[in-house]
Parts: structure tokens; C-alpha cells; sequence
């Protein structure tokens, strides 16, 4: 049996940043309180300036750039390409992390997870028209970078993704077929516990 929630972008609450250095939209996630205890989470951090990131060891992370022209990172001494929209980049959280950006503030979506707690998959899909998926994942979430995309599971309607809604899935690990329809751009998270 599977569960739905959707999650509106108006109504993400604001957190501060562990450096103090600036604020995330917290999305959501499976558990714990303020920046401890989690297994996942996901968020939107706005990035004014260029700087350092805040670590989180024994995470994972993979972050993609929504808005803006980009930036790049230099984790543990090593530069990374230049990040541009929707190219996801993943390191470990427990790096340590230079932002630079590459002309102006960002906007970026992160997904944060313990590897030793689940498995995680992540690719960012255009929609325009009809796209059929199966996953036997035990929590598949969508996140929509634009457009409009109704998504459902099993034939069941689980809503309409506007920008910056998130549609949170679980499936209790059997093969479930989700199917979307309409035009934009969506990140698909597929986790299961290890």
C-alpha cells in the first residue's frame, strides 16, 4: 500500500545554515530535528556569495543549481566543472567545500543522505507530454524545477507539481508503476534503507 504527500514550496520552513553564512527552504525528510538525526533530507538553499559550505560528515550529498548562472566547487583542494541549471554534482558531506559562483546569486536544490543508512538515486527528467516509470524503491520523491506535472502510482492520482513542489512517495519496496503527465523539468529521488 502505498502513501502520498505533496508538498507545497509556500509552505517549506526556513532554517539557518550550520556555518551560520545563510538560510535553506527545508523540503523534507525522514526524520530528526533541526540539522541532526536525519537518514535524508531534502532542501533549496540561496546562495548570495561565494564561500565555504557547511559540513555534514557521514552524509552525502548531491546538489544542482535551479536558478542563476552557476557556480563552481572546490571540495577537498579538487575543482569541480562548472555547475550550470540542473547538473547534478555529488561529494561527500563531510568534505571541506569552496563555493565560487560564476556570475551572481544561485539558487540550489540539495539532497543530503546517510550511505550507510540507504541507497540513493538521483536524475533530473523532462517532461513534455506522458512518461511511464517503475521503481521498487521504498521512497521516491519528485521535485519540480518548473512546469506543471500530475503524477500518479499505481493509478492512484497523487497530485499536481507546481515550481518548487515536491510529491513525497512511499511504497513499502514492492514495484510500483508511476506515471506523469504534463511539461517541465523534475528530479526523481528513488531511496531505500539498506
Amino acid at each position: 500500500m502505498s502513501q502520498s504527500r505533496l508538498l507545497r514550496a509556500a509552505d517549506y520552513p526556513r532554517m539557518p545554515w550550520k556555518n551560520g553564512a545563510g538560510s535553506t527552504l527545508e523540503i523534507t525528510r525522514d526524520a530528526g530535528d533541526g540539522l541532526d538525526g536525519f537518514g535524508w533530507r531534502l532542501s533549496i538553499a540561496d546562495v548570495g556569495e561565494s564561500g565555504g559550505f557547511s559540513a555534514f560528515t557521514g552524509y552525502q550529498r548531491v546538489i544542482t543549481v535551479l536558478e542563476g548562472a552557476g557556480m563552481r566547487l572546490e571540495v577537498d583542494g579538487h575543482l569541480s566543472r562548472d555547475l550550470t541549471a540542473l547538473d547534478a554534482f555529488a561529494f561527500d558531506g563531510g568534505s571541506v567545500v569552496d563555493c565560487e559562483l560564476l556570475d551572481g546569486p544561485i539558487r540550489d536544490f540539495n539532497l543530503i543522505y546517510s550511505p550507510q543508512r540507504y541507497t540513493a538515486r538521483l536524475q533530473w527528467l523532462p517532461i513534455d507530454g506522458e512518461l511511464k516509470l517503475f521503481s521498487a524503491a521504498t521512497t521516491l520523491l519528485l521535485f519540480a524545477a518548473d512546469g506543471e506535472v500530475a503524477a500518479s502510482l499505481d493509478d492512484v492520482a497523487a497530485g499536481s507539481l507546481g515550481r518548487h513542489d515536491c510529491l513525497h512517495l512511499e511504497n513499502q519496496g514492492q514495484l510500483a508503476e508511476l506515471k506523469l503527465a504534463g511539461t517541465g523539468t523534475l528530479c526523481l529521488i528513488e531511496l531505500t534503507p539498506r
